[in-house]
């Protein structure tokens, strides 16, 4: 929203339940930067109650909720004011009035609950305080992330705890949203790739621990002070954290070890495992409390043998490290495919990054979809035959067609390659492809035969159009997709 304001649209639906849980999640998402909470409530229409009791228990839920302000759109709850003990607030008998007030241009640093029935219009409220006119978003539906996480729970064993990847902004979708909603739904453990991203989620009230995976040799003292656990992948980092927790006065600072057990990317390699157990044994700052790995290709059977091959290495060498410790560590080595095929691996933890955004990396039907990425059309015009589209004039017309300029380029995310008919959009249900050159801000499709006008809502991707098909059209995969959204593109989050 404007002026460092926050927005949580809950409009067309309100009674004393809905309020209840709509108080709940505002109190979530309440920041560790302490913004104000504010409550924009119209009338209760048809509780059953009368308006005297109806307006005391909303009063009681208010008061028990800590909210700030609250401004009261309606004639009954106007009528009922003085049953709020509040002692910022304020009533305006319609939603015109409060318009007019011009009160709504004050707000700063706030965290505004809109709740109101559906005759008094607040959506006109909701766009007079978002920040963005762009009319390109995307959309996550945060009941699909809680749905995602327990269908990949109740595939593993009931002690398995699950850490949750919220790296690369949580793979575009919003780290702190989504780290927000696991920690609500009690996950275990969040990872992130660099410390940056870990400090952000401690600056926004995340208090999960954290895991780094690509910490800096020289960042021990951004871990130290925001309380976050760092991967610890080879000597040299892990002889300067001891020297460094040593310095401090430090013991039993907690760490991740990761073995290097087919992948080749990070990692302590399986003969460097009895000189790693006798260093980390002689020492007292550091406590490693895990162990991990990364399987490099779970998600296909061709590759079966492989992968028993590395967890058979892993566990060799977590077991050696443990003996060596003389206590338990966690153990690791499962991601979202391996938690599909080798669910009953008997494992500590498993780390659960592209499955929790609804992408099943061996085709399992489970998953709910999370993220819609939509834009609209800005104008269409008769192109005859002939004619080129585009940049450079990549593009020729066999003939006539309607061409369609959307408002999506690449500075939004859009890839060149899916430029020249390599990819595709959805428009009302059917399929446009994108012609000529892919632009910065604009791209172009053709809508011949499509019913398109100005105005309507282009897919991107989503449900009807998965992002692993969109993926495939230009030979990458579903990560760099999401990823590549850019942080201009206004985010919506969903929860019914």
């Amino acid at each position: 929203g404007k002026q460092e304001c926050l927005i949580i649209n809950d409009t067309y639906n309100s009674d004393i339940n809905s309020i209840r849980i709509a108080l709940d999640f505002q109190q979530q998402r309440r920041l560790e930067r302490s913004l104000t909470k504010t409550v924009i409530l119209s009338d209760i229409l048809q509780s059953g109650l009368s308006p005297r009791s109806l307006y005391r228990r909303v009063a009681e839920l208010t008061e028990q909720a800590g909210i700030d302000k609250l401004i009261g759109i309606g004639p009954e709850i106007t009528a009922n004011a003085e049953l709020f003990a509040l002692q910022e607030k304020v009533f305006f008998p319609t939603t015109d009035e409060f318009i007019r007030s011009g009160l709504w241009k004050s707000f700063r640093g706030e965290l505004i609950l809109l709740k109101g029935a559906r005759k008094f219009h607040f959506e006109r409220i909701c766009a007079l305080l978002e920040e963005r006119i762009h009319e390109t978003q995307l959309e996550v539906n945060l009941d699909a992330v809680v749905h995602n996480f327990n269908f990949y729970k109740s595939k593993l064993p009931p002690h398995t705890k699950l850490v949750c990847m919220v790296k690369a902004n949580g793979y575009g979708a919003g780290a702190v949203e989504i780290a927000k909603t696991l920690q609500y739904h009690r996950c275990d453990y969040l990872a992130v790739a660099v410390a940056e991203e870990g400090i952000h989620l401690r600056k926004e009230g995340i208090t999960l621990p954290v895991m780094v995976l690509n910490p800096e040799v020289n960042g021990f003292e951004e871990l130290f002070t925001h309380d976050l656990e760092p991967e610890v992948y080879n000597f040299r980092i892990l002889e300067a954290y001891i020297k460094e927790a040593e310095r401090r006065g430090i013991t039993g600072y907690p760490i991740h070890l990761k073995i290097d057990s087919g992948m080749h990317r990070l990692g302590f390699l399986p003969e460097q495992i009895p000189a790693l157990a006798t260093r980390l044994a002689a020492q007292k700052g550091l406590k490693v409390l895990s162990v991990f790995s990364h399987l490099a290709a779970s998600e296909s059977w061709i590759f079966d043998d492989f992968t028993h091959r590395q967890m058979e290495s892993f566990r060799g060498s977590a077991n050696a490290i443990e003996e060596a410790l003389q206590y338990r560590v966690w153990k690791h080595i499962l991601n979202s495919a391996g938690v599909e095929r080798f669910p009953a691996a008997e494992w500590d933890m498993a780390r659960l990054g592209i499955g929790l955004y609804g992408i099943s990396a061996s085709g399992l039907q489970g998953p709910r979809n999370v993220c819609t990425l939509q834009t609209t059309i800005l104008q269409i015009k008769e192109v005859p035959a002939n004619e080129t589209i585009g940049y450079g004039r990549k593009e020729m017309l066999a003939q006539n067609a309607r061409i369609a300029t959307i408002r999506f380029g690449y500075a939004d995310g859009l890839s060149r390659q899916f430029g020249n008919r390599r990819g595709k959009v959805l428009i009302n249900g059917l399929p446009a492809p994108i012609v000529g050159n892919v632009c910065m801000d604009l791209c172009m499709v053709d809508v011949t035969g499509i019913p398109a006008r100005e105005g309507d809502v282009v897919i991107l991707f989503g449900e009807e159009l998965p992002v692993v098909e969109q993926a495939e059209s230009i030979g990458t995969i579903p990560y760099e997709i999401l990823t590549s959204v850019s942080p201009r593109v206004k985010k919506i989050y969903i929860k019914e």
